[in-house]
């Protein structure tokens, strides 16, 4: 069965470590696979990482690998054959045969050296072969260094001889040097010797010198070579992306993946960072593009999860007012409701004398099956058939005295007037848009009969402010300010106003287990509570 994470970091050297630390410090769920073979795993040591100088690779890499852990990030040996897309993402399998599903790739697969077909030069590449004097040229300073020649054989014999002053350039198979160069390299004592290079020398596993052509033997102790770097890119290809020529002063020097300066490939949800975007990357800056690469992709999933939300919003708004998802809602469990009053009836009604009553929206029937209980005669309204079958079920099970004080009655009350007038009419909770839920407030304040009663208890707009699970549509939450200022003063008067607060633990109507608030949070209910003038 596919795993699936946020992010699955291909190829786990500097660049996809660093991508996963920062992604897995997010808290982002992040796979780094990775075939344990790192390009510089013969180099032995890390130069001008600040902070780090001289660390091997291992100790890099397994310290990297601590700290991705460390965070939550998980780890697989193995190599990817190819990648595909999903709907939701991506579908990558490896070569064993296993795939993982990812939202997001970071490909940080790096590059590979590819050598000149010279006897030695493949076996000590890493050691006494080296390309780089920025990586290794403090190491051979003062030795004496051979330059193998090609396209940029002045250049190389030109720079490194900033390490040592003993630089031989061998011209080999490059091009004619000019005059100009000629000049500069024996201005800085730097000799050239012609003829192509034909292995290299060896005494007890290190270089000894550079063998010509014909034999002779030019003693050295470290040999420059220009490799042709070429971007691991097979993950990348089978998305359908190509490797770019990469070219310096028109000579042909590898290949990349392109990306824009976050990391983005030309595929959506696709990036890349380190050596297989940036062949001239060392080690901390492939580390800090696995960073920068990182935070950009980390806001590109953010934007994702904001618009998931915003669309799951939109549909939860959407179904709150929908009779068929009410209907699912309430097959779908046993209980909806803890078949408990609500808190505000309690405290508002406990004191009036029973008559006759109408409970708008009445769920599962806790608020009717109390005030039943009480000796009101009741009529409760919802358009959930379920909803009014587990009520009608609940009261016959307390008995007659209260089965049969309840009309269970099936209506939609956004467009439902009551035919009759109420001693009490209480709405609880009744969340519509603004002048849906006005329109069935004035509705039901026309239902209350003189002397009668009318409850509205609703969330307070202030809850919005709090961390307690709320629909986020402020035009659905009102104060018993403005119902109150909705009612004719010359026909009412008004008791209660109030927004009382209580324990977002402590609900009038508390949901079932897996979709409640949390304790310790204080939210406040709107609190309506007014008498039609006799």
């Amino acid at each position: 069965m596919d795993e699936k994470y946020d992010v699955m970091v291909v190829g786990g050297g500097a660049a996809g470590l660093s991508g996963a630390l920062a992604l897995s410090r997010a808290r982002r769920s992040v796979l780094v696979v990775d075939d344990g073979a790192p390009r510089n795993a013969r180099a032995g040591h890390v130069h001008n990482y600040l902070g780090r100088e001289g660390v091997t690779s291992a100790e890099l890499l397994a310290g990297g690998r601590a700290e991705v852990a460390g965070y939550g990030g998980q780890f697989r040996d193995g190599r990817v054959a190819r990648a595909e897309r999903v709907e939701d993402g991506f579908r990558v399998v490896l070569e064993d045969g296993g795939s993982v599903l990812a939202r997001r790739l970071l490909v940080t697969t790096g590059l590979v050296d590819e050598l000149p077909d010279i006897p030695g030069v493949a076996e000590l590449f890493g050691s006494d072969v080296l390309h780089c004097p920025y990586c290794r040229g403090w190491e051979v300073r003062d030795q004496p260094v051979g330059i193998l020649g090609g396209p940029f054989g002045a250049h190389q014999a030109l720079m490194w001889r900033q390490w040592s002053a003993d630089v031989t350039l061998f011209q080999h198979t490059g091009p004619a040097l000019t005059d100009e160069e000629l000049e500069q390299l024996a201005a800085r004592g730097i000799p050239v010797v012609t003829g192509a290079v034909e292995g290299l020398e060896l005494d007890r596993g290190r270089l000894a010198g550079v063998r010509l052509a014909g034999g002779a033997v030019v003693p050295r102790t470290a040999l420059v070579v220009v490799p042709r770097f070429t971007a691991r890119a097979g993950v990348l290809t089978s998305l359908g992306l190509e490797t770019v020529p990469q070219e310096m002063n028109g000579n042909a020097v590898g290949s990349y993946v392109a990306a824009d300066p976050a990391g983005a490939t030309a595929v959506p949800g696709v990036w890349a960072a380190g050596n297989v975007a940036d062949l001239r990357a060392q080690v901390i800056s492939a580390a800090a593009a696995g960073l920068n690469t990182a935070a950009a992709l980390n806001a590109d999933l953010i934007s994702e999860d904001v618009r998931l939300a915003v669309a799951a919003r939109r549909l939860t708004a959407a179904h709150q007012f929908d009779e068929e998802s009410w209907e699912e809602r309430y097959r779908a469990q046993p209980a909806v409701w803890s078949g408990r009053p609500n808190a505000q009836l309690v405290a508002e009604a406990s004191d009036l004398t029973p008559g006759s009553a109408l409970d708008v929206g009445c769920g599962e029937g806790g608020d009717a099956l109390w005030l039943a209980a009480r000796g009101w005669e009741v009529t409760a309204v919802d358009f959930a058939t379920a909803a009014l079958e587990r009520g009608a079920e609940q009261a016959d099970a307390l008995g007659a005295d209260v089965a049969e004080r309840i009309r269970w009655l099936h209506a939609d009350v956004t467009g439902w007037a009551p035919d009759a007038r109420f001693d009490l009419v209480s709405a609880q909770f009744m969340h519509l848009p603004g002048e849906t839920r006005r329109a069935l407030f004035a509705r039901l304040a026309a239902a209350v009969a003189p002397g009668g009663t009318l409850l509205v208890v609703g969330h307070h707009p202030s809850d919005l402010e709090t961390s307690a699970h709320r629909l986020h549509v402020p035009d659905m939450f009102f104060t018993a300010e403005e119902v109150a200022d909705s009612l004719d003063g010359d026909q009412w008067d008004v008791l209660v106003t109030e927004a009382r607060p209580r324990s977002a633990g402590d609900q009038a109507r508390p949901r079932s287990a897996g979709d409640h608030e949390g304790a310790g949070i204080t939210v406040r209910d709107a609190v309506l509570r007014a008498r039609r003038r006799g």
